[in-house]
């Protein structure tokens, strides 16, 4: 264990990403049914830093937002958020961790590209979804609410995302 240079970045990269995350829900723009946030941006940051490690700080944030620590956006935190509106975001985060990190194991910069996309997809259909189920919204309505109006936002913090790895070891 002592001497361990990979466990240890990983270990000081998830307390960051959690921070920044959190971080992240607090830079936000009321919206109905979803606020406007950064924390998309800091899981495929994650995602494209850690790689397929990214899923642990991502998911120790939705743990910790769900244990009561008022991580989630605007300081909001337990159960409760996982089960209302915007617990499928949170849920679709680790998704999208996953998949960035995935990406970010290859060399080529298509590839990163579309796991950065495919990131930010996957947490506005998992936010989708839950939008259908938990407010019984009509799924019309859910795609426009839920992922239309964000998907442009997304996909301008996917590419920040992709510029700003570049620059990083």
């Amino acid at each position: 264990m002592f001497g361990d240079l990979q466990r240890s970045r990983s270990i000081a990269y998830t307390a960051v990403f959690i921070g920044l995350i959190t971080i992240g829900g607090w830079i936000s723009v009321p919206f109905v049914p979803s606020p406007f946030t950064l924390q998309t941006f800091f899981v495929l940051l994650a995602g494209a830093v850690m790689k397929r490690r990214a899923v642990i700080p991502v998911a120790l944030y939705v743990l910790l937002g769900a244990a009561g620590l008022p991580v989630f956006h605007n300081g909001t935190a337990g159960i409760g958020v996982l089960l209302g509106p915007t617990g499928g975001y949170l849920a679709g985060f680790i998704l999208a961790a996953l998949a960035a990190g995935l990406a970010y194991e290859s060399s080529r910069p298509a590839i990163r590209i579309a796991g950065l996309v495919t990131g930010a997809v996957l947490i506005l259909a998992c936010g989708v979804v839950w939008l259908i189920v938990s407010t019984g919204m009509a799924p019309s309505a859910a795609v426009v609410l839920g992922m239309l109006i964000f998907l442009p936002g997304d996909l301008v913090k996917a590419g920040a995302a992709y510029l700003v790895a570049r620059h990083l070891p």
